[in-house]
C-alpha cells in the first residue's frame, strides 16, 4: 500500500490517505496526519508529473513552420529589445540579445521548446530585471551570451528536477502538487543569481564559462541540501 501510494494520480489520492490510515491502523479522525499524508501524497506524485511535463516540453524541438513557436521567439525579441524592430526573421540581430547566429531556432537544440519557453517566461514575469541583465551581459569586459547562457541555465534547472535534488525546494514552496509555474520560477531565479554571481567573479574571459558555471552550480546543489530551502525571486 505504502509502495503504491508514491505512484497514484491525484484524483486517487483520497482514497490512498484511507487505504494507507486503515493498513497502519491509524484512527480515520486522526485529522493532522490525514491531512500531512494527503499533501505529501499530492506533493511526491506532483513532483514526477512535473518532470514528465518538463521532459515533454525538452523533447519538442524548434521548429520555424510552427506559428506558436515563432511567435514565441519573437515576443522574446520584443520583450527585450522594445525600441528596435527586427529587420528580418534571418538577420545577424538576434546576436544582440545573446544567440550565436542569424537564426536562434539553432540554439535550441540540446533544450527544445524548454529553452525558449523559460527565457519568454523570465522576461514577461521579470522585464525590467530581464532589461537589465541583457545590458549587463554586454559588459565590454566581462560580457556574456545572454540568451545562450539562459539556454544553459535550462539545462542546469532541467538536470536538477531530474535527479531529485528540487523536491525540498519545490515541497517548501507548494503545499500540494508542483506546476510548472513553480519549475519555470526556480529557472527565474538562476538566471537573477547566476548574472550577480558571474559578475562577482569577474571572470578573466568567457573562455573560463564552463569554469564558472560549474562553480555555481555547485553553489545552488549545496543551497538545495537544506531542508528549509527555497529558491524565489520575489517580484
Amino acid at each position: 500500500v505504502l509502495r503504491n501510494a508514491v505512484h497514484v494520480e491525484e484524483a486517487e489520492v483520497e482514497k490512498c490517505v484511507r487505504d494507507v490510515m486503515k493498513e497502519k491502523k491509524i484512527e480515520q479522525k486522526d485529522t493532522g496526519f490525514k491531512t500531512n499524508l494527503h499533501i505529501s501524497l499530492l506533493q511526491i506524485s506532483g513532483y514526477k508529473k512535473l518532470y514528465l511535463n518538463v521532459e515533454n516540453l525538452r523533447k519538442v524541438p524548434y521548429d520555424s513552420d510552427n506559428e506558436e513557436h515563432e511567435e514565441q521567439l519573437i515576443e522574446l525579441w520584443n520583450l527585450l529589445m522594445p525600441h528596435e524592430n527586427l529587420k528580418a526573421r534571418i538577420t545577424k540581430q538576434w546576436c544582440d540579445i545573446g544567440f550565436q547566429g542569424d537564426d536562434p531556432k539553432t540554439d535550441f537544440r540540446g533544450m527544445g521548446l524548454l529553452g525558449l519557453v523559460n527565457l519568454v517566461y523570465f522576461s514577461k514575469h521579470y522585464t525590467n530585471e530581464a532589461r537589465q541583465i541583457l545590458s549587463r551581459s554586454n559588459h565590454p569586459k566581462l560580457g556574456y551570451s545572454y540568451a545562450i547562457v539562459g539556454i544553459n541555465l535550462t539545462e542546469m534547472a532541467y538536470s536538477l528536477l531530474k535527479n531529485g535534488a528540487l523536491k525540498s525546494h519545490l515541497y517548501n514552496m507548494v503545499s500540494g502538487s508542483p506546476q510548472m509555474d513553480h519549475f519555470h520560477q526556480f529557472y527565474c531565479y538562476l538566471v537573477y543569481e547566476f548574472d550577480k554571481f558571474w559578475f562577482e567573479e569577474e571572470p578573466e574571459s568567457i573562455m573560463h564559462f564552463n569554469q564558472y558555471r560549474e562553480k555555481f552550480h555547485e553553489k545552488i546543489k549545496g543551497l538545495l541540501l537544506h531542508c528549509d530551502v527555497m529558491l524565489t525571486l520575489q517580484n
